[in-house]
């Protein structure tokens, strides 16, 4: 036996949970999607508006996300990537990448565990993805 596999033997029921959470998850993102297929945002007001958008006029860089994924699923790239940047070229392949992986690691077989990055890139990636953030909201409101 290899020192990567557990001396454990497999425990089927150990998947339970994890089947349990990704079929949430999965019905979650499928209501989300009919819900803003059904009801596109730019005709119907029952969204959440953005309170830094309300209050200080300066759009955050989750702004536009609602309108982008609701023309993302309409087919409308080029209007999702005008409505929010961030969100198509940067979150959504990096969350299909994680659910991939996610899927990949239950579909093994292995006991399953939420992937992490290495605890040395924990602060690393935490700081980028701040930086990023930030970067976005500056630049999106300069070029108002």
């Amino acid at each position: 036996m290899s020192s990567t596999q557990s001396s454990r033997p497999f425990n089927p029921a150990s998947r339970r949970p994890a089947q349990t959470g990704l079929a949430a998850a999965c019905l979650l993102a499928a209501g989300v999607a009919a819900l803003l297929l059904r009801f596109p945002p730019e005709q119907y007001n029952f969204y959440p508006q953005c309170p830094i958008h309300t209050y200080l006029h300066l759009q955050c860089p989750g702004c536009g996300s609602t309108r982008a994924l609701a023309a993302l699923l309409h087919g409308r790239i080029g209007d999702a990537f005008a409505l929010n940047g961030l969100l198509v070229a940067v979150i959504l392949p990096g969350a299909l990448l994680y659910a991939g992986l996610c899927l990949h690691r239950l579909l093994r077989g292995d006991e399953f565990h939420w992937p992490a990055p290495p605890p040395r890139w924990s602060n690393a990636c935490n700081y980028a993805s701040l930086a990023l953030a930030v970067g976005f909201a500056v630049l999106r409101n300069l070029h108002r």
